[in-house]
């Protein structure tokens, strides 16, 4: 019979868990957290030390009820939620729930698999106070922004707007990298880039300078004078620099360069990502080895790795690479007083991706190889490159060349870490060229460029910035993202975020009254003031203090001088079929609309279709236009629509067939684009 009662937070844990420890334990799940602030009021005593009014979440009521009676049965109660700020307090929050007469031990795994789990037990700890005030710290200081800012943005913007200390700093940084690319004033400048050629290889260099002084070129007539300085088209081999270079492999996953990785090289949002860590950390059925969690605990932001996962890394590498695969400190041990949290890594190196693939979704596998490839080469040897280095010359314009050849793959052999734009070129292999040879020059290449804003966020790049700044944690990320998309403050552009209007709007009204939210040093302070009450070196009830004798007079003015401010619908240019009334554009969860102006009278909506010039290959009437699906795909289909229900995901390019007389689409598979029939096998490169 169970005598001891072991809560964790969600089924999937608590069934995998259950498994490993026997019948003399009985394992349930909270579903999370089961008291918080109320909804309907701010729940704190501003004037009784910040004290927080926390109530039982509604519908957890009879799980409460059903925990407490389970609890009163048992001799020993263990609390196992997530190690970490948000699992203590999960467990704190139980012990209050379910009475504070009860004995009641903390256990903590970093991975959930049946060694570990087992460990956690022999050695039980308290609830560390010091983790929940932060944790509490962290939602009270929340909870006093969005609920004195998000009513009056209400009350002078629009309904269902918040704010937020972590989300206004991220929608400032959209809006500010907006406003560098609107001032933006583009600069021409030119390159020339010559093709050389020894025996049967062509190579390239790029013009480097004159008489060893860099030229700018900064117009045509500068690419003409140098041009008109070369004599022939025989070039002289000057200095060859050899190196050999090393790169080394990059440190096993954080959550954050494991949301940016999964963004750059799966296409993954920050949720997504999450969601499917969680699934995989919680455990995994695999088939006669019974539910196993693949990874350890994926919030986190340490890239510390286990003794024993190291060894189990090493033992794994050297027999399937061999021993000159082996990271050169491998055999170290881990370095004694590091944070007790781990690295984002698989639990076992000999779990690789293709043996556990067929317990596993499509987007779990890919999310594992990720991890998995991702640790196994962090502990692998660097990779050796050979580069080279030619300058060549004709008169005194000298054009310089480079390249490099994988000498020893090491850690390549299994990962490259993902780029945020355009990928590199790895090998670029010269001829063998020595000092004083003459190479032929066959084609001389200038070109013309403008310099480039900055880019605008991609998720990645957004979640690197926000870590780098020291703006929330691990865990916020996420729902920051999700949350700035669902209030229309931003939306996405070929992956990267654009501001709304609305988000321009708030942002405006945020800086101009709330000047410290949207502050990046002051956000990074409150961050590490966070980081001192979870170190027990500062007080919960004084940082709050600090921060809310500053906060209130802000309150109190934005209530009484902020202006109200109306933001007018968009026309798009046409009548209501159904009313009469001016249709406007809209934005919705899928993206851009049109609706009826006479809202909610009149509840019209249309999509907005865009003409792409193109005949219907199916009809011939209609034309064919561009539309969006639920899942904001790009999708094309007639104008005619429902009498004519031609649709396609690629584009018709309004040409037929040459075998097959069908119609052609354009073909689009990462950077390269096709043109293919959509019957026959005929293809061409797309022009």
């Amino acid at each position: 019979m169970a005598n001891n009662l072991v809560i964790v937070e969600s089924p999937a844990k608590a069934k995998t868990i259950e498994k490993y420890l026997g019948k003399r334990y009985k394992v349930l799940a909270s579903n999370g957290h089961v008291r918080d602030l109320p909804r309907s009021q701010t729940g704190i005593d501003v004037e009784n030390n910040y004290e927080p009014k926390y109530i039982t979440i509604r519908g957890k009521g009879p799980l409460l009820k059903e925990l407490k009676k389970e609890a009163k049965k048992a001799d020993k109660i263990f609390l196992a939620s997530d190690p970490d700020r948000e699992g203590e307090a999960i467990a704190w929050h139980l012990s209050h729930a379910l009475g504070e007469d009860n004995d009641y031990y903390r256990v903590v795994f970093n991975e959930i698999t049946k060694d570990a789990v087992k460990d956690s037990f022999k050695a039980p700890s308290e609830i560390n106070q010091q983790l929940v005030d932060a944790q509490q710290a962290r939602r009270i200081l929340d909870r006093l922004v969005g609920y004195n800012i998000s009513p009056i943005l209400w009350k002078k913007v629009k309904k269902g707007l918040s704010a937020g200390r972590v989300q206004s700093v991220a929608l400032k940084l959209i809006i500010d990298r907006e406003e560098e690319i609107k001032k933006f004033k583009p600069e021409e400048y030119w390159t020339i880039t010559n093709t050389f050629k020894k025996g049967r290889q062509s190579f390239t260099g790029k013009f480097n300078s004159v008489k060893g002084k860099k030229v700018d070129l900064k117009q045509e007539s500068d690419v003409k004078e140098v041009l008109a300085q070369i004599k022939g088209d025989d070039f002289e081999v000057g200095k060859v620099v050899k190196q050999e270079k090393r790169r080394f492999p990059a440190n096993p996953f954080t959550t954050s360069s494991l949301q940016q990785e999964a963004a750059r090289k799966l296409n993954f949002k920050a949720r997504k990502t999450m969601m499917i860590a969680q699934q995989l950390y919680e455990g995994i059925a695999l088939g006669r080895s019974g539910t196993v969690g693949l990874i350890t605990y994926m919030r986190t932001d340490s890239t510390r790795i286990s003794p024993v996962a190291q060894a189990e890394a090493a033992t794994f590498i050297e027999g399937k690479y061999g021993k000159e695969y082996l990271k050169a400190d491998s055999n170290k041990k881990a370095t004694a007083g590091q944070d007790a949290h781990e690295a984002v890594r698989p639990t076992s190196s000999d779990r690789s991706p293709d043996n556990v693939k067929q317990y596993l979704s499509r987007d779990q596998y890919r999310l594992y190889k990720l991890i998995w490839d991702r640790f196994i080469a962090s502990q692998m040897a660097p990779a050796v490159l050979d580069t080279v280095r030619v300058d060549l010359w004709n008169n005194d314009v000298m054009f310089r060349s480079n390249g490099q050849t994988i000498k020893f793959k090491g850690f390549m052999t299994i990962y490259i870490e993902g780029k945020d734009d355009e990928e590199e070129e790895l090998e670029n292999a010269l001829p063998e060229l020595n000092e004083g040879e003459v190479v032929k020059a066959e084609k001389i290449d200038p070109k013309q460029h403008f310099t480039q804003p900055p880019p605008r966020y991609t998720e990645a790049r957004l979640v690197k910035t926000l870590e780098e700044l020291g703006i929330g944690r691990p865990s916020t990320y996420a729902p920051t993202l999700d949350t700035i998309q669902k209030r229309n403050y931003v939306r996405m552009d070929q992956k990267r975020f654009m501001p709304t209007e609305l988000g321009e709007v708030v942002n405006d009204s945020v800086t101009e009254y709330f000047p410290d939210i949207i502050d990046v040093q002051f956000t990074n302070e409150m961050e590490r003031s966070l980081d001192d009450i979870a170190d027990g070196e500062a007080n919960w009830v004084s940082v709050i203090d600090k921060f809310y004798k500053g906060f209130s007079p802000q309150v109190e003015r934005a209530e009484e001088e902020m202006e109200k401010i109306e933001i007018k619908d968009e026309p798009a240019g046409e009548d209501c079929e159904k009313c009469g009334s001016p249709m406007v554009y809209k934005m919705g969860r899928y993206g851009k609309f049109m609706a009826c102006s006479n809202f909610p009278d009149c509840r019209n909506t249309k999509a907005i279709v865009k003409s792409i010039g193109v005949k219907c290959p199916k009809c011939n009437e209609g034309d064919v236009v561009e539309r969006k699906s639920k899942r904001n795909r790009i999708f094309y289909g007639c104008d005619r629509f429902p009498e004519c229900d031609f649709v396609s995901w690629d584009k018709p390019i309004g040409r037929d067939c040459p075998k097959c007389e069908n119609y052609l689409v354009e073909s689009k598979k990462g950077k390269n684009v096709t043109v293919k029939c959509t019957e026959c096998d005929y293809s061409e490169k797309a022009s």
